[in-house]
């Protein structure tokens, strides 16, 4: 009976007993796994490359050859799974193009995922389930993704319109999400240290581009008792992808400025005024001419015959 259980003992799977060997020699120490990741929330920008954090705290390095990382990301209501690793070097499934986990990484217990270039809809709730049989465990964090506008202070735009007013546009474009606020200030002699301008202010609507991002474009009218003098308005653009506001200056030079937008103004209608000049004097000189010709005097010979 002995000898039976000897045998029965050997020929026991000895690649099983392997296994379990090396489970319980690479399981963290502690009674069950944990996956830890930084922070409940995560930030990043358009188009830069992010790295979302999920690491397995305890003994390390651990085999990846016995187990498993797949990531999931939530949007609304539908989960997708983003990239799955199993008992493989070589993942199983990558449903986001460029979506990866290192493997030296993951030995020594980081199965972070990295995304490069990433899009505005690459946001939302990303799930990390790790199992190293016979546990498992998963955590989540929320990645937001920002774009901040660029600023442009339109100064050629600053010239007489139909309604015989001036203005001055600034532009805020590629910006995401959409609220975004944008004011105005003037500085000159009655107000070195800054005013906001409450008046003469047209906001146009957000206007949505193909990639998800915003452009807005603020209209400042200016004031015609101001143009004499030297005065400064600024744009002031916030959002929450800045850290600070993002400020763009336009100075009015006093009557320099006003004869620079007046010339802008009447330098098309002087050069008219030349060519017009030019084929008017033409058509004198042509004019002229002809009739020279036509009422040419006779020789002195022929009028003494007569």
């Amino acid at each position: 009976m002995a000898v039976a259980e000897s045998s029965s003992a050997a020929g026991f799977p000895r690649d099983f007993l392997w296994l379990l060997l090396v489970l319980w020699c690479w399981v963290p120490t502690a009674d069950f796994l944990i996956v830890e990741m930084e922070g409940k929330n995560q930030t990043v920008f358009l188009y830069d490359n992010v790295t979302i954090s999920c690491k397995v705290p305890g003994s390390t390095p651990l085999n990846i050859m016995i187990m498993g990382v797949t990531w999931y990301r939530k949007h609304q209501a539908y989960e997708q799974k983003v990239f799955e690793m199993y008992g493989d070097p070589n993942p199983k499934e990558v449903s986001r193009p460029g979506a990866s986990v290192s493997l030296e990484a993951l030995e020594k217990g980081d199965a972070s995922l990295h995304l490069p270039g990433v899009q505005l809809r690459d946001a939302g709730e990303y799930r990390c389930k790790v199992v190293i049989t016979p546990y498992e465990a998963q955590a989540t964090v929320f990645l937001k993704v920002l774009a901040f506008p660029k600023c442009t202070l339109f100064r050629e735009q600053a010239t007489a319109k139909d309604d015989g007013n001036k203005y001055i546009l600034c532009e805020a474009s590629g910006f995401y999400p959409k609220d975004i606020n944008i004011t105005w200030y003037i500085w000159n002699h009655e107000n070195p240290q800054g005013q906001e301008i409450s008046e003469g202010i047209t906001n146009g609507p957000a206007i949505k581009n193909e990639d998800g991002t915003f452009n807005i474009t603020s209209r400042l009218r200016l004031n015609h008792s101001l143009e004499h003098n030297v005065t400064t308005y600024q744009c002031v653009i916030s959002h929450i992808s800045l850290p600070t506001s993002r400020r763009s200056n336009f100075t009015l030079s006093g009557r320099g400025s006003e004869m620079g937008i007046a010339w802008g103004t009447i330098a098309p209608l002087i050069i008219l005024g030349v060519i017009v000049l030019v084929a008017v004097t033409g058509l004198i000189v042509c004019i002229r001419k002809l009739l020279l010709r036509r009422f040419k005097p006779l020789p002195q010979e022929e009028t003494e015959e007569l």
